[in-house]
């Protein structure tokens, strides 16, 4: 699974570009998200609230589409995952 990830999800990872292997058959999308902060634990903060839900403002896709089917939606090992959360700016 390849994530990129975007503005300080970027920097808390330290890299924009993440290959994670989901150990799971039949892999979702919360599959591939509990192996990246399995991978890099620092983003659970950012992507999660208390309740451990992830946070409605981000924006989830797969292979360049919404992911409107939330976390249950399936991956593959070749699926492309982008996380990135809201930009403002002038």
């Amino acid at each position: 699974m390849h994530w990129k990830l975007f503005a300080d999800l970027a920097e808390i990872a330290g890299n924009n570009e993440i290959a994670i292997e989901v150990a799971v058959d039949d892999p979702t999308v919360q599959d591939a998200l509990d192996a990246l902060v399995a991978a890099i634990p620092e983003l659970e903060a950012r992507l999660y609230t208390d309740n451990g839900e992830l946070k409605a403002h981000l924006n989830l896709l797969k292979n360049g589409h919404a992911v409107d089917d939330g976390v249950s939606t399936p991956v593959e090992a070749g699926d492309e995952l982008a996380l990135f959360p809201p930009v403002s700016g002038g």
